[in-house]
Formats: C-alpha cells, sequence, structure tokens
C-alpha cells in the first residue's frame, strides 16, 4: 500500500529497524548524502554494514576498475560499484547472516552543481537487493537530473531520492508502479527529473521497463523518454551523446507506407546534408503523451506498447515526450547535442508550426519560439501531400502577408526543404482510412502499411482488429523464441 504521506526520516528508520535488511552505501559526487539520511534517522547501525566514497579518480580505478569511455557518471560505472559491493557483501556475510538477512547494495555516481554553475548536474543511482534471504538479487537503476542552483540543495535531493529508492525497493516491490510513484516523494520536478528507469532480476521478470518509462513520463517526473530498437530503455543523454539527431512525429497508429517513406527519405536527405556525419546520426520515430491518448480515460497502455513494439520491430529508435510544441521537444533536443538536429514533417505538421495561435502566452511570440526551433543547427525537413488531386510543397505553402516573408527567410537560409525523393503512390494513404479499414475488417489495408506490420496487426489482433488472440508483447514473443533457443537475451 502507498503511503503517501510518509517522510524521509520515517522512511530511514523505518528500514533501520527492520532487522533483515543489510547493505551498503558507495557514493561518488556529491557526499555521502543517502547514506547520511539513514545515520540521522537513528537506529543505523542495524541497516549499514559500510559506507565509502572513491572521489579520488586512481582510487575509483583501482576499487572498480578502468571505464573505457574515461566518463565517470555513466551507467557502466554504477553497474560497476553495484557488483562490487553486492559481491563483498555475499562473500564476507553470507555465512554469518545470509540465512535471516535481505542483502543490498546501494550505490551512486554523480556530477552536482560546479562552482562556476557552469555544469549539467546528473548522476546515476541503484539498488541491488534480495526480496527473500539467499535469494537472487534485483537491480532497479535510475537515472537523475538535479536542477536546484546550489551544490548543497542537489545533495539533499540526491539524499531524498536515494532515501526513497531503497524503501521502494523493499516496501513497494509488488508493485512496480507504486515504486516508480514513490520516488518522488518529498520532492518536486523542479528540483529533480528521474528520464530513465531500469528493472532487473527475478522478481521483476513481468515489468516492461518500457511501461515504466511512460509512468515517469506520465506522472511529470521527466518530459522524455527514450527506447533503443531492441526495446530496451536508454537514458537520452548518453544515448544521443555527440549524436545527429533527426525526429519524425505522429501518432504512428499504426504506421503506414507514408510515414515509412517520409522517414527513409528523409533520412537520406539528412545524412547528404555538409554538416552531418552520417556514422553519427540517430533516427527516431517520437509520440507526444497527446498522441496517445486513445480517448478520455487517458493513455491505453496497451495500445502504447503495441505502437512501440511496431516501431522497435522496423528498426526505429522511438521517444515519447511531453513536448506538444516542435520548439520545446528542439530546446530539449539541443541540450544533449551539440550536433545537427533534422524534423521531419508533413504539411499539416508545417501548418501547425506557423500558427501564431499557439505562442500568444510567449511574450515574443511566433519569434519567440522560432529563435529557438530554427535555432543555428535545426532544420525542417517538408513531406508533400495531397490536396484536391495536386501534390502540395513548400512552393505551394500559403500564409498570410505578415508570415509570408518570414517563411521565405527561413527557406532562403536552408532552414526548410522540401523532400525531393518520395514515392507518389503513396501520398493518398491516410492513417485515419487505414485504422478505420482495420477495424471494421476491410480488406485493402495491408498494402497501405509494410509487410511485417500488417502481420503483427493480424497476428496480435492490434489497434482493434477484430480476432481473439492471447496478447503477448512482441518485445516479449522475441525474448520467449530466444529463451527457447537458448540463446542468451542481451
Amino acid at each position: 500500500m502507498y503511503e503517501k504521506n510518509i517522510g524521509t526520516k520515517q522512511k530511514a528508520l523505518r528500514v533501520n529497524l527492520d532487522r533483515r535488511i543489510y547493505g551498503s552505501f558507495a557514493e561518488i559526487g556529491a557526499g555521502q548524502e543517502t547514506a547520511a539520511m539513514f545515520f540521522k534517522a537513528g537506529g543505523s547501525s542495524g541497516t549499514i554494514a559500510k559506507t565509502m566514497s572513491a572521489y579520488d579518480m586512481t582510487f575509483s580505478d583501482s576499487i572498480y576498475g578502468v571505464e573505457e569511455s574515461g566518463r565517470y557518471v555513466v551507467e557502466s560505472r554504477l553497474v560497476k560499484m553495484l557488483s562490487k559491493e553486492y559481491s563483498l557483501l555475499e562473500k564476507r556475510l553470507a555465512e554469518k547472516r545470509g540465512p535471516d538477512t535481505t542483502f543490498f547494495a546501494f550505490a551512486n555516481t554523480v556530477v552536482a552543481l560546479n562552482y562556476q554553475k557552469t555544469n549539467e548536474a546528473h548522476g546515476w543511482l541503484g539498488c541491488r537487493f534480495q526480496l527473500n534471504p539467499q535469494s537472487g538479487y534485483n537491480d532497479v537503476i535510475i537515472h537523475v537530473r538535479m536542477i536546484d542552483n546550489e551544490n548543497i540543495l542537489q545533495q539533499q535531493a540526491l539524499g531524498i531520492i536515494g532515501v526513497n529508492l531503497i524503501y521502494g525497493c523493499y516496501y513497494y516491490a509488488k508493485s512496480p508502479e507504486t515504486l516508480v510513484l514513490s520516488l518522488m516523494d518529498d520532492l518536486a520536478p523542479e528540483r529533480i527529473q528521474i528520464d530513465m528507469i531500469r528493472f532487473n532480476g527475478p522478481d521483476f521478470s513481468d515489468v516492461d521497463n518500457r511501461l515504466m518509462s511512460l509512468h515517469l513520463v506520465k506522472n511529470g517526473f521527466t518530459d522524455a523518454a527514450l527506447f533503443g530498437a531492441d526495446g530496451q530503455v536508454l537514458q537520452p543523454s548518453e544515448a544521443l551523446y555527440k549524436k545527429h539527431i533527426l525526429v519524425m512525429r505522429g501518432r504512428l497508429r499504426p504506421v503506414t507506407n507514408v510515414q515509412m517513406d517520409m522517414i527513409e527519405n528523409g533520412l537520406k536527405q539528412f545524412k547528404d546534408e555538409a554538416d552531418v556525419e552520417a556514422n553519427r546520426v540517430v533516427s527516431m520515430a517520437e509520440l507526444t503523451l497527446h498522441n496517445l491518448k486513445a480517448n478520455e480515460q487517458g493513455i491505453d497502455e496497451k495500445d502504447f506498447l503495441d505502437r512501440v513494439d511496431i516501431l522497435c520491430s522496423m528498426g526505429q529508435t522511438v521517444m515519447i515526450s511531453n513536448y506538444l510544441e516542435y520548439y520545446k521537444l528542439v530546446n530539449y533536443l539541443a541540450r544533449l547535442t551539440r550536433l545537427k538536429i533534422g524534423l521531419i514533417v508533413g504539411i499539416p505538421n508545417l501548418e501547425y508550426i506557423f500558427e501564431e495561435s499557439h505562442y500568444e502566452f510567449l511574450p515574443g511570440g511566433i519569434l519567440e519560439s522560432f529563435a529557438t526551433l530554427f535555432s543555428r543547427k535545426v532544420k525542417l525537413f517538408v513531406y508533400p501531400t495531397l490536396k484536391g488531386g495536386a501534390i502540395y510543397t513548400c512552393n505551394e505553402f500559403k500564409l498570410p502577408p505578415t508570415l509570408e516573408p518570414l517563411f521565405q527567410y527561413l527557406v532562403r537560409n536552408d532552414k526548410i526543404e522540401d523532400i525531393t525523393d518520395y514515392n507518389e503512390q503513396n501520398l493518398h494513404i491516410s492513417t485515419d482510412r487505414v485504422l478505420e479499414m482495420i477495424q471494421l475488417g476491410e480488406d485493402g489495408w495491408e498494402t497501405m502499411v509494410p509487410a511485417r506490420v500488417a502481420e503483427q496487426i493480424k497476428e496480435n489482433c492490434l489497434f482493434g482488429y477484430p480476432c481473439e488472440v492471447e496478447y503477448v508483447p512482441i518485445g516479449k514473443q522475441v525474448r520467449q523464441q530466444q529463451e527457447e533457443e537458448q540463446v542468451p537475451v542481451k
């Protein structure tokens, strides 16, 4: 049961008084704030086997090994810390305490705000733990962005979220959604954000980490989450570090031939840009929370997973975000990379972007939003549409006289460009019409979507296709097949 009003000190004290729980703390980068919370709560001798903080890089490398990337605030470093500390617990205490104790190792590696306040403060936190004595261990790993503008406040926030993580692992493990919700107890998104979470272990075998990421965005703990083509959750700033980013947003319910044509030809044109290195490009399909809401009841989680499964099976990296406006999306992506960003849009999207009423809440109106949207390394690639049987491109794009000069300025300065290589036969395809045909069981829609998509829709009765089947997410099907073939899941 979720205890919403329980405070951080009460959580730490409850853990300290639970004689089954015993473990180690290893914290690098902002002080031993989580361990300090347990010390201050009282009764910590019943919980803490060891605390440490290897700040010096030479000491850290000696204990946990050298990072190939040369970076220390990365997930691989956190995993090494968890593995080292947990193995020491079992090696030294299993015989003495193992039958009556559930061991844990908590670790974090963070970079807090520097003295000049010029850096991006963020970090990795994780807890490796048993739910029953002598059982296998589980991992819950999160990545956080610290937003407080004072170092001391960031340290305090780290301590709180560390306590929340350990408490949630032991008292909310049977309800992962509750565990996620509890991580921000006594905190606010204005202080700290969680932009990635990953559950692993025997007690979380049925947890879909993509769904947990959706909960992060839905609850406002972060504005975006990312999945790789293999369906695994990614940490955005790590996955997109020093990458050129190309994004196409849409409902993608389902993916049609016209959308695949947009992605493939938009990507080809983006890679041909003089300032783009083809081997550094990440192409993403983006789903907004707005586009995930099927009705007034909110987000249909099965429908969400269906869309992600299909996109991943088509080799796409997938982002879900809470950015309705394009300039907010660009502002977010620009924090993750200094390289070029491309947006694939259709003519209806372009019309939306130039609608001044969408920016009335900004003091500078549309010009303020465009200062971000069309910043130095951002470009729109526009896919044509059919209107009245004629092909409609940027050449035919009409705007009020007050906006026309602005549009022409952007075109002439290489900020907006038509996608010139496209399949004209796909332009008649309407996603809404395809969905309607699927749900009514009409013939012919199969030719409007990629063959693999049609096959998945029929086999799994997706998007209201009239059939009956026991639902197993496509990602899970792949894992089951790998297990049957005794191929290790990566």
